[in-house]
């Protein structure tokens, strides 16, 4: 860059509009969007770490997709070459992967293409991107406005991480205009300028979450505000609504938030939802949708989604469409409201869907001839006997006779179901009962016989599938306590996870994969399960590998704090995690203020009172019935010890936790019984004597004698080693969420 060029520069940064000035250099400047750089959040850790693969940034205008590709390029050691879509084309694509080539073959460097508006690029230049990023030659950075997945070559899609950036939080907005104001080199810094509350509120509100909209307006309101004798420029109520006077509506009438907007209307109607369906309404004619589209799309909905239940709605629906022809805008939206509020209110059903199965049933099954009664005899009567056997209905009583319409192969075959809703509910009996009547009518010969219906399989099918449980049954429970751990509370792909007790990896594997873009914290117990979940680990790309730690659960808060003090987690979850640990309470009021304001604790923890009692596996008559007893007793006695907080918790302790930390709690007792080998190591951990916890033996030992347990260790042996038991026990599934609001449910 020569002295004219660098001066140049030096103008056009100095009379760059103020949202253009003030885009943030550096990650730390950069504000919102915490969902995806937030504290150990992929995005953020790869920009950090210089490590990006290809990228699109999909969301709003004014929401930072350029700002953001900008602070990479200020972070990045790669060459980075920046192009629009709109004013490049192939030309411009194929300069930058030259320069990219030059850079790597001679210097070793790696390239970033960030492409502006990617979506504005047809398929050829699209195409002509993808070798050099499937090749590694550029990482491509796109910056888009529409879905992705509709707009963007589905091999780049493919080949790309996805963010999706939202509209900026009031909270983020009167960040970015508190920088604006003090920012002495790029912003109002120098000058006094002061804010009425109520004018910050308006410019935040208005701007709907974009950040060029709220600094394009704050700088038309200083700009063009005389400063007062003590030289302070006060931008009041009626500055503000001056400066910006018309919320920016997001709305693009090829794009998607047109087609999200008319869905949520359809959806709020179909919903019987008539405040949603005005306002989502009102959203799509103050953006200035066509009306006419809106009427098509509710004269769809009066036959897609009310149907027979109201006849009148289609009728109603026209009539509405044509006063508004008839009338214009802007009276025109009476009768707009009028037919949307007349879909919402009135009762709906879809049994229309039915024309669907059978269209799905003629283009799946074999077409059968017309039965020959069903025939036009107009044309060949007497030769073939077409119409033949045909029943008149007009002239039966109440013109209507048991009769066969349906081909041969589908007589009996259902398509229209009669919803219980308005008029529909009054044709649903006649309709039911003429069906029983034809259905009698071909049994007793009218017409052909009922269809058979086969259900079959392999022969062994049954069997195969019990060999496969009792293989793996063990497996497929965890894996189901997982699941539906999972599914309290499932996790986006952005968020940051703990997992508290990550010494089996159950837990921490499946977080892994379900916040491919968010992070994953594992702690263990100790150093050998440490080492192998980072053996594991070291199989994933580094990015995505879970960060572990070693703690003990009481002292897990402090390590956090140690390790990880800008952390808070999406989710904190744990199996038996609190097996061992008997101020529960204290735990979780600890890891509390490590949640996300609306995370989320999921826990599974056996119920140790459920588990299978030992005594019903054995044969009481080879024990003695005295001894029996006892033993029934004393193993009874376990669970029912007031003084061992280990054994005898209840999930209703769990549930007392939400008035004492003022949490919402909810447990789900889970029921489970598993096909469980007795190993001869199994037996000896049950019988042990002197280990660091109680074993089975030493609780037994608290009520019989050692001569009685140990012919209760004999008989245990003989009878359970090596034998494969149906094992019952319970886990209770436990939610905890800061707050009170949702009062606790036991399913």
């Amino acid at each position: 860059m020569d002295l004219f060029e660098q001066h140049r520069q030096t103008i056009t940064n100095a009379e760059a509009p103020l949202a253009a000035r003030m885009r943030p250099r550096v990650l730390d400047e950069y504000i919102g969007q915490d969902h995806i750089l937030g504290a150990g959040r992929l995005l953020r850790r790869a920009i950090q770490a210089d490590q990006l693969s290809s990228l699109i940034f999909y969301g709003p205008p004014g929401t930072g997709k350029t700002t953001l590709a900008m602070v990479i390029a200020n972070t990045t050691r790669a060459h980075f070459i920046s192009i629009n879509a709109v004013l490049s084309g192939v030309k411009e694509i194929r300069e930058a992967i030259a320069t990219a080539q030059e850079k790597r073959g001679m210097h070793g460097q790696r390239t970033i293409l960030f492409v502006d508006e990617v979506h504005r690029f047809n398929k050829a230049q699209q195409d002509a991107l993808l070798p050099w990023v499937e090749n590694g030659t550029v990482i491509l950075i796109g910056a888009t406005t529409e879905n992705p997945y509709f707009e963007v070559n589905k091999a780049l899609v493919s080949r790309s991480r996805i963010f999706q950036l939202v509209p900026l939080t009031e909270r983020d907005l009167k960040r970015i205009l508190e920088q604006a104001v003090q920012d002495c080199d790029r912003g109002y810094g120098m000058l006094q300028i002061e804010l009425e509350d109520a004018a910050i509120d308006h410019l935040v509100n208005v701007s709907n979450g974009d950040a060029r909209a709220l600094l394009n307006a704050l700088e038309l309101a200083v700009e063009t505000t005389p400063p007062n004798a003590e030289g302070v420029i006060t931008i009041t109520l009626e500055v503000a609504e001056e400066s910006i006077q018309r919320r920016a509506v997001l709305y693009d009438k090829e794009g998607d938030v047109h087609f999200d907007t008319i869905s949520a209307f359809i959806k709020s109607v179909r919903g019987s939802d008539p405040d949603a369906v005005l306002y989502w309404l009102a959203r799509m004619v103050y953006a200035g949708e066509d009306p006419r589209f809106i009427f098509r799309r509710m004269v769809i909905l009066a036959s897609e989604d009310v149907g027979l239940a109201d006849p009148n709605a289609v009728v109603v629906v026209n009539a509405c469409a044509a006063a508004f022809d008839r009338v214009g805008m802007p009276e025109g939206r009476y009768p707009l409201a009028h037919a949307a509020l007349y879909l919402a209110t009135c009762p709906k059903s879809n049994s229309v869907m039915g024309f669907f199965d059978a269209l799905a049933t003629v283009e799946r099954e074999r077409e059968d001839d017309v039965p020959l009664h069903l025939r036009d005899p107009n044309r060949d009567k007497n030769s073939f006997g077409h119409g033949q056997g045909y029943l008149y209905p007009h002239s039966y009583r109440e013109h209507w006779v048991e009769q066969q319409y349906l081909p041969t192969s589908l007589q009996g075959q259902v398509f229209y179901q009669p919803s219980t809703q308005g008029y529909e509910d009054r044709i649903r009996v006649e309709v039911a009962q003429r069906r029983e009547a034809q259905l009698a009518a071909l049994v007793e010969g009218v017409g052909v016989g009922l269809p058979e219906v086969l259900t079959f399989g392999p022969a062994d099918s049954a069997t195969d599938r019990w060999l496969q449980r009792t293989l793996g049954q063990a497996g497929e429970r965890l894996a189901e306590v997982r699941d539906r751990l999972f599914s309290l509370a499932p996790p986006q792909r952005h968020h940051v996870m703990l997992d508290v007790n990550a010494s089996s990896g159950l837990l921490t594997w499946e977080a892994v994969r379900r916040v491919p873009e968010g992070n994953v914290v594992a702690c263990v117990r100790n150093e050998t399960d440490a080492t192998a979940l980072a053996e594991q680990a070291n199989l994933l790309p580094e990015l995505t590998r879970p960060l572990i730690l070693q703690s003990m659960l009481p002292s897990l808060p402090d390590q956090l704090e140690r390790e990880l003090p800008t952390y808070r987690f999406d989710r904190i979850i744990g199996r038996n995690a609190f097996s061992q640990e008997r101020d529960r309470a204290s735990i979780v009021q600890r890891l509390l203020p490590w949640l996300q304001p609306d995370g989320q604790m999921l826990f599974a923890e056996s119920l140790p009172y459920a588990t299978q009692r030992i005594y019903e596996l054995l044969d009481r008559t080879r024990l003695g019935e005295k001894l029996y007893k006892k033993l029934t007793k004393a193993e009874d006695a376990i669970y029912h010890d007031l003084e061992n907080g280990l054994t005898n918790w209840r999930e209703d302790d769990w549930r007392s936790l939400s008035p004492i930390l003022n949490v919402m709690v909810e447990v789900t007792v889970m029921p489970t019984k598993t096909l469980m080998q007795i190993t001869p190591a199994l037996v000896s951990r049950w019988f042990a004597v002197g280990g660091d916890r109680p074993s089975y033996r030493d609780y037994l030992a608290r009520n019989l004698s050692a001569t009685e347990v140990n012919k209760i260790h004999e008989l245990v042996s003989q009878q359970l080693t090596n034998q494969a038991v149906s094992w019952k026990g319970a886990i209770a599934l436990i939610q905890i969420a800061p707050g009170h609001d949702v009062p606790a449910t036991t399913a």
